[in-house]
């Protein structure tokens, strides 16, 4: 896009009155610009390679769900529901943009009372938080599990997990249902394909904004302190001596399949969740450059998602590499030193405090062999 477009887009053909609807308040269609056809090209590569690769990963999900035993099955819930909302979300969104790209369509004639662009920014923030809270959500799940496995019973993760899922597309639901309300508004944004809430200094828009970047930030850093205390317990717990633990291999591999959900979900979002605080705190002019390519950044974590669970499994993994091994005692012969380290603190952790005192009572009143030569017997 070069900078006269973006100067002329701002121009628009039917002037603002005072009947102009809300969301055409800031940018009015049509622009005086014509669009290429490398952004139809980009968007339908771009929404086909998201969706069959959410498509791919559901099918796997679902095999996986079969075969795995219950305690896992409230994971692969949370992962299944990811991968749902990231297609859906791909779906609805990209069909927008690619049938604008396709038909240039008249947003004002299509839409005179902004029902189909509020539409659009209501799935934009709906679908952009529910990966970050449900990243949020499968860490505390995590965390719950490993850190507080007797807290389970066995009938009740399956109702609880779909319970927490159903909450966070509800908490979601209703942040983007705000601006309806009153609390921001959604408006057409550059180049003409698409609408988001406007990002402003100024009142509610500027409250809906800070709203939206500190859920996305908070469900960040959530998932970062409590997937940071599942990862030392779960090395603390694979390092140490007991031997009638159970296994403990499907857990690492979950957490490693969460950290790197949260890892790609940090790298793709941060730079457009920070820019929309700063944009909305400095009360600085909206760089659209800069919205544009931290939105595409942002978007690529629907793509990502689903192939961190089709290629960082342990079947696929063994497949690459057959002597990787995730076991407890592989952890264990490649670390002997974090072994060492973290056998006491992994035995004293499992053991109550009445166990641990009496182990050392009986360590202390243990006599050591006598070394002194016993006398010849009498004749």
């Amino acid at each position: 896009m070069t900078p006269h477009q973006v100067n002329t887009m701002n121009t628009s053909v039917h002037p603002f009155t005072n009947d102009t609807p809300l969301c055409y308040s800031l940018n009015s269609p049509p622009f005086k610009y014509q669009p290429t056809i490398a952004s139809a090209y980009f968007s339908s590569i771009f929404t086909t390679l998201g969706v069959s690769s959410n498509l791919i990963a559901f099918v796997v999900l679902v095999k996986s769900f079969r075969r795995t035993h219950s305690r896992s099955r409230s994971f692969l819930i949370f992962l299944g529901s990811l991968v749902v909302t990231d297609a859906m979300g791909l779906l609805v969104t990209g069909s927008i943009v690619i049938s604008f790209h396709v038909t240039h369509f008249n947003w004002r004639q299509l839409d005179p009372k902004c029902h189909f662009c509020n539409f659009m920014g209501i799935s934009m923030v709906f679908y952009g938080l529910c990966p970050l809270m449900l990243g949020a959500a499968m860490a505390m799940e995590r965390f719950m599990g490993i850190n507080r496995p007797f807290a389970r019973t066995t009938n009740m993760p399956k109702r609880r997990t779909i319970s927490m899922v159903l909450m966070v597309w509800l908490i979601a639901g209703c942040i983007a249902f705000l601006p309806l309300a009153g609390i921001g508004s959604y408006h057409m944004q550059m180049p003409g394909s698409w609408c988001f809430f406007n990002i402003s200094s100024e009142g509610n828009n500027m409250a809906f904004s800070l709203l939206f970047s500190l859920v996305g930030l908070m469900s960040i850093a959530v998932s970062f302190l409590l997937n940071t205390v599942s990862v030392v317990t779960l090395i603390k717990v694979c390092c140490g001596q007991d031997r009638t633990q159970r296994s403990r291999d499907h857990e690492v591999e979950m957490m490693v399949q969460l950290i790197l959900i949260m890892v790609i979900a940090s790298i793709c979002w941060c730079p457009l969740l920070v820019f929309i605080a700063q944009t909305a705190l400095s009360g600085g002019p909206l760089r659209i450059k800069l919205l544009l390519l931290w939105l595409r950044f942002a978007s690529f974590n629907q793509i990502l998602d689903p192939w961190v669970y089709i290629l960082f499994r342990r079947a696929v993994l063994k497949k690459i590499n057959p002597r990787l091994n995730l076991s407890r005692s592989s952890i264990v012969t490649m670390y002997p030193s974090i072994s060492k380290t973290l056998t006491r603190a992994s035995l004293g952790s499992s053991r109550g405090p009445d166990e641990a005192a009496e182990a050392q009572k009986r360590s202390t009143n243990v006599t050591p062999p006598s070394t002194s030569k016993r006398p010849p017997p009498s004749a």
